[in-house]
């Protein structure tokens, strides 16, 4: 992109939900936990790892999605370690992180990235790749996603501890109002023909006593909301004598009796 405004403009873009991953965040405690009872953990549906049930989840982009928007931005992008030793390997602080400085449309910025206690050839890209995403932070890549809570805390301050149980109350919040507006969530009633084929269905079971038609309109509504036409109709299915009287389920069965007994004669 020859226009360095443009791109940028185009690092501070969002990302596509389809290349954004979860990266599971346990504290310390629900991590020794699963250490001391395996059976503790679940084979998460999120992110598929095994873990603590009340683990975090946090998102992020991986390596190979941000080297695409970068260059995107700016196919000649770059970046160097801030500081390096005399063989030109980067130099490491006392925790093992490494300050780079990335340039991007001819803007440069600072950068730090850790292995989070890796060793060896894994540990080197670990670090490197957090550097790059930190780095490109400053430039407003997925700063959204980083904004949402830190995700280098200290899990054994009391910061990290706090933000972590923030976090979950919010996503255990977000599940529940989901799950109240699903509930809530205004259903299709009872079409005529439907409404019609399950009356002339259980129509005889009422008739018979074996259902009143309170159970009925009770079920039927379970199902799916009942016009005041349709739940008129379901009343009237309500047995009646030759008075006019509501008739009690052993009135009808004793009528049912007598019926009986009348077509033997």
């Amino acid at each position: 992109m020859n226009d360095p405004k443009a791109g940028l403009a185009l690092l501070r873009q969002p990302f596509d939900p389809k290349l954004i991953s979860r990266l599971p965040k346990p504290t310390k405690a629900q991590t020794d936990a699963v250490k001391a009872d395996y059976k503790a953990g679940v084979r998460c549906e999120i992110c598929g790892t095994w873990h603590h049930p009340k683990v975090v989840h946090l998102d992020y982009v991986g390596h190979a999605v941000l080297t695409d928007r970068l260059l995107d931005a700016d196919p000649e992008w770059n970046w160097e370690p801030a500081k390096t030793n005399d063989d030109g390997t980067p130099v490491l602080d006392k925790d093992g992180g490494m300050w780079i400085k990335l340039t991007v449309c001819g803007v440069t910025r600072l950068g730090y990235g850790d292995a989070e206690g890796k060793t060896g050839p894994s540990a080197t890209k670990e670090r490197i790749g957090d550097a790059l995403r930190n780095a490109a932070m400053r430039f407003g890549a997925a700063l959204d996603l980083w904004s949402k809570v830190d995700i280098h805390f200290d899990e054994h301050d009391d910061d990290g501890k706090d933000a972590v149980a923030k976090k979950a109350a919010e996503e255990a919040a977000a599940k529940a109002k989901a799950a109240e507006d699903a509930k809530n969530k205004k259903a299709e009633p009872w079409s005529a023909d439907k409404f019609a084929a399950t009356i002339k269905k259980h129509a005889p079971t009422v008739a018979s006593g074996a259902k009143t038609v309170e159970d009925l309109l009770a079920w039927m509504k379970t199902k799916a909301p009942l016009t005041a036409e349709q739940e008129d109709a379901v009343l009237a299915l309500r047995p009646v004598s030759a008075d006019g009287e509501v008739m009690t389920p052993a009135e009808i069965a004793a009528a049912l009796e007598l019926e009986k007994k009348e077509a033997g004669q």
